[in-house]
This record gives C-alpha cells, sequence and structure tokens, in this order.
C-alpha cells in the first residue's frame, strides 16, 4: 500500500484510496487495474474489493512513521480525486501531507475539474504537488482545470502518450512527464510526438522526464532519448527536501 517503486520519478508510493474506474483513452490497459486484480486473486486483505475504489484510513498516518524525506507519489494505484471519495477523506488526505512537511507529496488526477472545485477548502502547502494525466487532445482541458489549483508545483504526466500534442501551452505549469504505454496491448508512441514536447520544454525552460518509450518489454526499449536521458525535476527539488527535513519551507520555487 506504501512502499518504494520502479517509477522513475518518485520514491515511493502511498494508496490512501485504492480503486479507479475509466474515464478516458489512457486507461484502456491501466496497470494499477491489472495490478489490483492481480493481489485480489492473490488474496491481499487490502484488495478483497480488486479495483472498485476503497478508502483505507488505517493508512493516512503512514508517512508520518517515514522519518527520511522522500518523494511520495499519491495514489499509484487509483485517483484521489475520484467521484466516490468524499471530500472529507480527501481533506483528511491533504491534512497529513501539510504535517509530513518533510517529504514531497506528487498528487496526480485525471479528474483535475473536481481537484479544481474542491481546491479552495484544501491547504496548499509548498510540498504538495498537483499534476493531472494527458494522454491526447481529447482531454487537454484537464491543463486548464489544472491551471486554477493553487498548488507550488503543476506537472503534467503525458503518460501513455496516444497522440500528437501539437498546441501544447505550458503556462502555469512547472515540470512536464512523458512516457510510453507498456505491458500487454501497449500501443505505440511516436519519437516525433516525445521530441515536440520535449523542445516545447527546452523552450519554456520547463524541466523535462522522460519516463520510457514503452511497449511489451518497457526495459527493452529503455529511456534513452536522442542518445541520452532525461531526468529534469522541478527547480530545487533536491534543496527542497533538504529544507524540509529541518522544518522549513521554501516560499517560492
Amino acid at each position: 500500500m506504501a512502499s518504494k517503486t520502479a517509477i522513475e520519478w518518485t520514491g515511493a508510493t502511498w494508496n490512501p484510496v485504492t480503486g479507479c474506474s475509466k474515464v478516458s483513452k489512457g486507461c484502456k490497459n491501466c496497470y494499477a487495474e491489472r495490478f489490483a486484480l492481480r493481489l485480489q486473486a492473490a488474496g491481499n486483505p487490502r484488495y478483497v474489493n480488486g479495483f472498485k475504489v476503497t478508502l483505507h484510513p488505517e493508512l493516512l498516518e503512514l508517512p508520518s512513521h517515514w522519518k527520511r524525506p522522500r518523494l511520495i507519489f499519491v495514489n499509484s494505484m487509483g485517483d484521489l480525486f475520484h467521484e466516490e471519495v468524499p471530500s472529507w477523506f480527501i481533506q483528511r488526505v491533504f491534512e497529513v501531507m501539510g504535517n509530513c512537511h518533510w517529504h514531497v507529496f506528487q498528487v496526480l488526477t485525471k479528474r483535475p475539474k473536481r481537484a479544481a472545485e474542491l481546491a479552495k477548502d484544501l491547504p496548499w502547502p509548498p510540498n504538495v504537488w498537483m499534476g493531472t494525466s494527458v494522454e491526447d487532445t481529447s482531454v487537454m482541458q484537464r491543463i486548464e482545470w489544472l491551471r486554477l489549483i493553487p498548488a507550488h508545483i503543476r506537472f503534467l504526466s503525458l503518460e501513455p502518450l496516444l497522440g500528437p500534442l501539437a498546441n501544447l501551452t505550458l503556462d502555469g505549469i512547472h515540470w512536464v512527464i512523458v512516457g510510453g504505454e507498456s505491458g500487454p496491448g501497449a500501443r505505440p508512441m511516436h519519437p516525433e510526438w516525445v521530441r515536440q514536447i520535449r523542445d516545447c520544454c527546452v523552450a519554456n525552460s520547463i524541466p523535462f522526464f522522460f519516463k520510457q518509450w514503452g511497449g511489451r518489454n518497457r526495459k527493452a526499449s529503455g529511456r534513452l532519448l536522442d542518445g541520452r536521458t532525461w531526468d529534469e525535476l522541478p527547480p530545487m527539488t533536491d534543496h527542497f527536501l533538504s529544507l524540509a527535513v529541518r522544518g522549513s519551507y521554501l516560499g517560492t520555487y
């Protein structure tokens, strides 16, 4: 439910909510759904409901027991802003994140409209980053909703990238992740789609993180783009973590 992870752009995962439902093309081959059903079949008690939305209040305080600062991906196995997650529970998650000031929490949702609607009732300390997933032009409106959220760091996860994003604008965005789909039935990602986004990030001085080419065997496909890896993080991430452990926040990034 919370552990070290192989996800390249984070250090740990924390899942106070598990389960989700499909909302767009990027959900077709959801890795979290496959994993949840596998855990259900194995008898894991936290997945008795499979991939149905399930709250885990017993896990809310878990990050407080991790004393070394970490980058923590919130809800790798679900969506915190799913319509079946009550607003009071979302508020509790945000309270925990604010109290655990020595960590950085990376919240990623496919439902930024709900996040924006609830934003005024949530605390937004500098250690809570907010992102949304965009796989093609049909869901570009998610970026507009993300811009309305008063997070210190707003980021895009363009994964699985299923088409070109020719009209992508990065105003109000502080970090971009790109990745191809992996696993059974993986849909291909064209290199020019990635280069176009990379070039847009470079032109706008936005940190760019290339996660993977994907495919059935993602390790074999690798992570090189034009002969190098791209592992950029938001400005001063390392410095923030070093300050956070002493109980201080950076005012701006």
